[in-house]
């Protein structure tokens, strides 16, 4: 456990923690939180850079009910699914009509990609909102490893791009040519190059941490990768996205560990 050590937390905010007022909770997320701060306390100096990835949506989004209307007008319930049938017969269009083209190009292109489809989650992670927050225990820990260190953590802004979903902090579901936002930073990816362990951790398993860490074994080999099996959890209803993908990564040469092994 030596060499340059790097933490990575996924969207660690608000509306994605297990408390009251929370647009998506995902049980256990404080919990989860409460270790990787634990984690920055204890291993302090030895950090050499903190990541933290926020999740950031305006209210219109193609992931949003808003965007959508079935044939009678009525906005699709939270955790409906869009595919291209649905689209293309007219059971679910756009609100906006200039943006259906769009739109319908959209999900068959996350169809051909295999990773996603499109769901509708509820507003979320609004910038400027109160769901946008780190959450505020480990915003606390995060200030005083900065004071302490004399160094600044990494915030890393993602979902900004309004027509395409970004579970992945590397890159959108469907990146847009004429949004650097939505394609990968390559010069932050180099940032993350240089540790020789990558410690993981954040929200949600199934979906953010799993499609980042996805991305970023193209550029980083696996075996740097360290997750935090006590620190993420995945979003009720989709626990089996998470255990496949720990599944898939391990055989890659992903390594596991609990926030407790670190000391």
């Amino acid at each position: 456990m030596s060499g340059k050590l790097q933490l990575l937390i996924i969207d660690p905010q608000n509306d994605f923690c297990d408390i009251h007022g929370a647009a998506l909770p995902v049980a256990g997320a404080c919990d989860d939180l409460g270790r990787v701060a634990a984690l920055i306390e204890r291993l302090g100096p030895r950090l050499d850079s903190i990541h933290v990835t926020l999740d950031t949506h305006n209210p219109i989004d193609i992931a949003h009910p808003g965007w959508w209307q079935d044939r009678q007008g009525d906005a699709p319930a939270p955790f409906t699914v869009i595919g291209v049938d649905d689209v293309a017969s007219g059971a679910w269009r756009t609100r906006d009509p200039a943006r259906q083209a769009q739109s319908e190009a959209y999900v068959r292109t996350l169809a051909a990609r295999g990773r996603y489809q499109l769901v509708v989650w509820p507003e979320h992670c609004l910038i400027g909102g109160w769901g946008h927050n780190v959450e505020a225990g480990l915003f606390d820990v995060l200030g005083d490893w900065a004071r302490q260190r004399l160094r600044l953590v990494n915030y890393v802004q993602k979902g900004m791009n309004e027509a395409t979903e970004h579970y992945s902090a590397i890159q959108a579901e469907v990146p847009d040519a004429d949004d650097p936002r939505t394609r990968p930073d390559l010069r932050w990816i180099a940032r993350l190059a240089e540790a020789d362990t990558l410690l993981v951790a954040g929200q949600a398993l199934s979906h953010c941490v799993a499609a980042t860490v996805r991305d970023l074994v193209t550029y980083i080999p696996p075996e740097r990768i360290v997750l935090l099996t006590d620190c993420s959890s995945p979003v009720p209803g989709f626990e089996t996205l998470g255990e496949l993908f720990v599944a898939e990564l391990s055989a890659r040469g992903m390594r596991l560990a609990t926030a407790e092994d670190w000391r």
